[in-house]
């Protein structure tokens, strides 16, 4: 029997609390008051936390809607259940939720208000310890959305995490913050508004599948992480999409890099990475659409790059990356050497990459190119190593430059050839069925966000209010 309300009774058998507030009717009247003030809404300050203390270990804590102030704090194997409109809110200061125990579960509530040290880690929930889930949350009005602190094999599953938008993106903390944590899984949350929306350090063996980031600084920020599995997931409308540095052995596969815009950013940077595989992923719509400085050995396969200011940047360092069968489609630039040339291979065995922009033909109908693509004309190259010069990309002498080097190849600047340019672009109507769907959803969010026709109206009345009385005021005191 529960001390602190007796009508809690532990069923240890089943691992769960059970509420029968009939039987404290009629068993216990005299305390029915007293004992219902726990479940109203809001909840005293620190009454939660009583009760996880009181519960018993390996139990079920089913926690009714309502407003539970103040931090809590999981120092026992413990599952916490929320209704529908359970709220954690903090006391502003620490994290709201910390998990000290192993195998602890937190379902279905809303964590809120946490602390604003950045480096105190304050975060909506601070995880320090191994074999948690965390599933159908939602968490807003934090600092750090999740923090895993040498925090291994937890799962955080289907969470919405939301920053604070009023503060500056480097006032912000991580959506979901890894550090020198293995073997998580990492599904279908959807982060906003936080600074880097997936943060790594030294998180090794993680599966990262289905999320959702948006509104941030970094999509995905990585550093010192191997074996790493990407699948499914999706950065969009982000400064910069991915930032993947000093790492090997990780996959990447069907994630979505698109409309990523910030100042100079990019779908995925990789800074010293080696050993990776990218299958299937859309890179669209970002100033640069994959970036590459000393990184070595990585395939990229079945790709489609398009409608990037520029496809690929590369720096002389990147060697013996692999490219085939990848589609390249309506980018302003196709890529940019930043150095003599690259150790690229543009093909593997008779499989090199379809180009929107090659003009060869195909007389043996085999679905190959009869001549080699050159990937790169004069004025790339040069803007490889003058990157001003892209103002002047579409301008008549560059595309002069560009028409005289191909009737006539004095200039043999570039070396980056495609030796078997396919004529046809990769089909997978799988991966563009999903780009579809997630293009509707950005559009839908556009027209949300936008003014209504009232607010706009009331903003061109007001305006007009304050353009005009001032003049109005001026004409009476002249008639005057």
């Amino acid at each position: 029997m529960n001390r602190l309300c007796p009508w809690i009774e532990v069923d240890t058998s089943r691992e769960t609390f059970r509420h029968d507030r009939n039987d404290a009717r009629s068993s216990f009247g005299p305390v029915l008051a007293l004992c219902g003030m726990l479940f109203a809404s809001p909840a005293p300050a620190q009454r939660l936390q009583t009760l996880i203390d009181a519960a018993p270990e390996r139990s079920v804590l089913r926690v009714p809607a309502g407003i539970w102030d103040g931090n809590i704090e999981l120092r026992k194997k413990l599952s916490i259940v929320g209704d529908q409109g359970t709220v954690i809110r903090g006391s502003g200061q620490g994290s709201t939720v910390t998990i000290l125990a192993d195998s602890c579960r937190l379902e279905g509530c809303i964590v809120e208000r946490s602390g604003g040290m950045l480096a105190q880690e304050d975060a909506g929930i601070l995880v320090k310890s191994s074999g948690n889930v965390l599933v159908n949350n939602e968490l807003r009005d934090v600092l750090f959305g999740v923090y895993l602190f040498a925090s291994h094999d937890n799962i955080i599953d289907s969470n919405r995490i939301r920053g604070r938008k009023e503060l500056e993106l480097g006032a912000r903390g991580s959506g979901m913050h890894l550090w020198n944590s293995r073997g998580n899984s990492l599904k279908g949350n959807r982060v906003e508004d936080v600074r880097d929306g997936i943060y790594m350090q030294y998180a090794n063996r993680t599966m990262i599948e289905g999320n959702d980031i948006s509104g941030v600084r970094y999509g995905l920020h990585y550093m010192y992480a191997d074996s790493n599995v990407f699948v499914g997931n999706v950065f969009r409308k982000n400064v910069a999409g991915a930032a993947v540095m000093y790492s090997r052995d990780i996959v990447i596969r069907r994630n979505m890099f698109i409309h990523n815009r910030g100042f100079a950013s990019y779908g995925i940077l990789f800074q010293d990475c080696h050993g990776i595989t990218a299958d299937s992923n859309i890179v669209a719509d970002n100033v640069v659409g994959l970036f590459f400085e000393a990184s070595s050995d990585n395939v990229f396969r079945h790709n489609i790059i398009a409608q990037n200011d520029v496809a690929l940047t590369m720096f002389q360092n990147a060697e013996r990356n692999v490219f085939t069968e990848n589609t390249f489609v309506d980018n302003l630039s196709p890529i940019t050497v930043i150095g003599r040339s690259t150790s690229t291979r543009w093909s593997e065995g008779t499989q090199g990459n379809f180009w929107s922009s090659y003009d060869g033909y195909d007389l043996d109908q085999d679905g190959i190119g009869d001549v080699p693509a050159r990937i790169q004309n004069v004025f790339q190259y040069l803007e490889g190593q003058v990157p001003n010069l892209r103002l002047f990309l579409y301008s008549p002498a560059a595309q002069a430059l560009s028409r005289a080097t191909s009737a006539f190849p004095v200039l043999d600047m570039s070396k980056e050839f495609d030796r078997y340019p396919l004529m046809r672009p990769f089909d997978d109507r799988v991966l563009m069925q999903a780009y579809a769907a997630t293009e509707a959803r950005t559009k839908s969010e556009a027209v949300q966000q936008r003014p209504s026709l009232p607010v706009l109206s009331g903003l061109v009345v007001a305006f007009g209010v304050v353009t005009l009385l001032p003049f109005r005021f001026i004409k009476r005191r002249k008639m005057n």
